[in-house]
């Protein structure tokens, strides 16, 4: 029996960097044994099915990347039960805060507690952040760009490979895995 996954590749077509286009990317996928592959925007989002659990998945993407691509790029894999948690956990959206300020940063594992607790809640200036197991939720009034609660911070301070995605991007994630 096949399950709906969201894929989250980490880094690509950021720039110059790591360029990759979606006909390939999903060639890939289907190279890995998975269905009903989609892709939304730009930057590494896939929908797909697939009868392997989510980090065989994960790990089966990102040998095939290396392989046909050359590029060595983290992906993080969630169920479509995982994603439609998500989106009934964001904290700042049921505290009313705009969508549009709004991401999540997905970790590739629960981070230990020990090292959550370190976070610095003021690092963010305006900008907050709330980790609930394998997810950051952010809230950034003055936009993502500018803020200092980026991937880099968490993947040091938490040890763990990460990927942020904003709110509308999980909102269409969801929808498109039917969560």
């Amino acid at each position: 029996m096949s399950g709906t996954y969201v894929a989250l590749l980490r880094g690509i077509n950021l720039g110059s960097r790591n360029k990759v286009a979606m006909a390939d990317l999903r060639e890939v996928f289907t190279a890995v044994g998975v269905e009903d592959v989609t892709t939304y925007v730009q930057s590494g989002n896939v929908v797909c099915k697939s009868r392997g659990g989510a980090a065989t998945l994960a790990g089966a993407v990102e040998k095939e990347i290396g392989r046909r691509l050359g590029l060595d790029v983290t992906v993080l894999v969630r169920t479509k039960a995982e994603v439609a948690k998500v989106l009934r956990g964001n904290p700042f959206l049921k505290a009313g805060e705009e969508p549009a300020t709004l991401h999540v940063t997905f970790l590739a594992e629960t981070p230990p507690r020990a090292r959550v607790g370190k976070l610095d809640p003021e690092r963010g200036g305006g900008d907050r952040f709330r980790v609930v197991g394998r997810d950051v939720y952010l809230h950034c009034p003055n936009g993502y760009g500018r803020s200092k609660l980026t991937n880099a911070y968490f993947e040091k301070e938490l040890d763990v490979g990460a990927t942020t995605r904003n709110w509308k991007t999980v909102t269409k994630l969801a929808e498109l895995a039917g969560a």
